[in-house]
């Protein structure tokens, strides 16, 4: 079954034609319309009742036709502006923020995520390491002051996590005019320490964008990894995180739930934020994801979750035939760059579709064992796509 994406115009996306997101929407469907004025954030591929995705023959929605959920969401974001200073709850805190709170936590599942540059992509992930935490707030008095000095002190002298807590409890719940100054002072005097420190330029594109905003001040908590094309971050339960400019392909569990504390105009749940969050420091090289390949063509990205793994099929246009083995677990396959004919078993027998950039194509449990990649007439280029799938990679 071919697919339509479900197009998500949050303002935080990119505009126009130059995002991702708009271009994909352009290939997959003929009757979408570009707006240059409007925002294209993220696409989504699966059956989330906010964002289904349509059975292009037919016209139904992809649930309907399935009679059930997926237990993956796939999506394309395309990210100009920062998103929100935020985490993902565990099953058991989904569970009960759901029950408690449906209308801001809209399902009961966890939201472990995977996400893979497809351009040159910038992030905040994880805490740094403690001891890079205390020379930035030893470096930066107005954050140092905000804090105070017996957090600071305490930090000090215990070095670990619980110390860190604390300050960022205090920095998170500290007054917004207290905050604003603070963001204010740092970046009036200590331009000249921001920029040896490499975080000049992101400070003032995050400070425009959410002026005097309390994400601001995470930049010296966080880690900023920076991701090329083909790398991935993986963020499990409770991993504090901020995605700030690029475009990417990200797979998670099939939920939607965001615990936020900063950088957004949304709500914010700085109290379960502080409660969920892992507050464990690790250096910026160690949120690179790494995929294991299975050969030439194929590598894959397997997540410590059932819920999704997903493939990079990679195929050089010199190569006329490629058979990829599958397990029956329904996949969606996301086309990215080049032209295969695609063949697969299906209920109704043997099938083949022209695939090309942006075709989404919902591979049934049938068509296990293997589906074939068949070389196409104006096969020019090489053949890129993603494949998200159940993670039966674990078992394996």
């Amino acid at each position: 079954m071919e697919l339509t994406g479900w197009v998500k115009n949050y303002e935080w996306g990119k505009r126009g034609i130059n995002s991702a997101v708009a271009q994909m929407a352009m290939a997959n469907d003929p009757d979408f319309i570009l707006n240059e004025n409007e925002t294209y954030a993220e696409m989504w591929m699966g059956t989330h009742f906010c964002g289904v995705s349509i059975v292009k023959e037919t016209g139904e929605t992809l649930d309907r036709v399935l009679k059930k959920d997926l237990p993956y969401l796939f999506k394309v974001l395309s990210i100009k502006k920062a998103l929100s200073i935020q985490v993902h709850p565990n099953k058991c805190e989904a569970e009960r923020l759901h029950k408690e709170r449906p209308l801001i936590y809209k399902d009961d599942n966890h939201k472990p995520e995977l996400s893979i540059a497809l351009t040159p992509f910038l992030a905040l992930v994880g805490f740094q390491p403690v001891e890079d935490i205390i020379d930035n707030i030893d470096e930066f008095e107005p954050l140092s002051k905000l804090i105070g000095k017996d957090a600071v002190h305490a930090l000090h002298q215990n070095r670990n996590a619980e110390g860190v807590k604390e300050c960022y409890e205090i920095l998170m719940k500290s007054d917004e005019t207290v905050v604003a100054n603070c963001v204010k002072e740092i970046a009036k005097n200590y331009k000249k320490e921001l920029k040896q420190d490499g975080l000049l330029d992101i400070f003032n594109t995050v400070n425009g964008d959410f002026p005097g905003d309390v994400g601001v001040l995470s930049l010296f908590f966080l880690n900023l990894v920076r991701l090329q094309p083909g790398q991935a971050i993986y963020l499990g339960a409770n991993e504090i995180h901020a995605y700030l400019d690029g475009d990417c392909v990200e797979c998670m569990a099939c939920s939607d739930n965001v615990i936020r504390a900063g950088l957004t105009p949304k709500y914010k749940d700085v109290e379960q934020l502080i409660a969920s969050v892992i507050f464990e420091g690790k250096p910026a090289s160690c949120k690179l994801f790494m995929p294991y390949r299975i050969d030439d063509t194929v590598q894959v990205f397997v997540p410590p979750v059932d819920d999704f793994a997903v493939m990079h099929v990679a195929l050089k246009h010199t190569v006329d035939t490629y058979k990829l083995q599958i397990q029956p677990y329904g996949s969606i396959l996301l086309t990215l760059t080049g032209v295969r004919i695609l063949r697969l078993n299906t209920k109704d027998g043997p099938k083949e579709i022209t695939i090309t950039r942006g075709n989404i194509v919902y591979i049934p449990v049938e068509a296990a064992p293997e589906i074939e990649f068949l070389h196409a007439e104006d096969c020019g280029d090489d053949f890129t796509a993603y494949i998200a799938t159940y993670n039966y990679f674990r078992r394996a």
